[in-house]
């Protein structure tokens, strides 16, 4: 008699949904910050231009937005995906 073989709990298939919510995290910060630098509705543009070092204070800028929202995109494709496989899972 055999024992019932436990799923795997790091599939492949979860690990490339969590890149593509990643990837379309990474756009959508990478968007938002580039707008908010080069369209300067806040004056972040001016506050920029009078910094000691403009070109690595827009690239901290810009790498912290895309990160922040890769991240979350993550967790939260993380938990949808966990979610939609736990309702598969007890549907069968």
């Amino acid at each position: 008699m055999h024992g019932r073989k436990r799923p795997a709990l790091i599939d492949a298939s979860i690990l490339l949904e969590l890149a593509a919510h990643a990837a379309m995290g990474a756009a959508v910060g990478l968007g938002f910050s580039l707008a908010l630098v080069f369209l300067d509705a806040f004056g972040l543009k001016s506050q920029i231009a009078g910094s000691v070092d403009p070109r690595s204070t827009a690239l901290v800028l810009v790498g912290t937005f895309t990160l922040a929202f890769a991240v979350g995109a993550s967790l939260t494709g993380l938990v949808l995906t966990v979610v939609e496989r736990g309702e598969r899972s007890a549907d069968q």
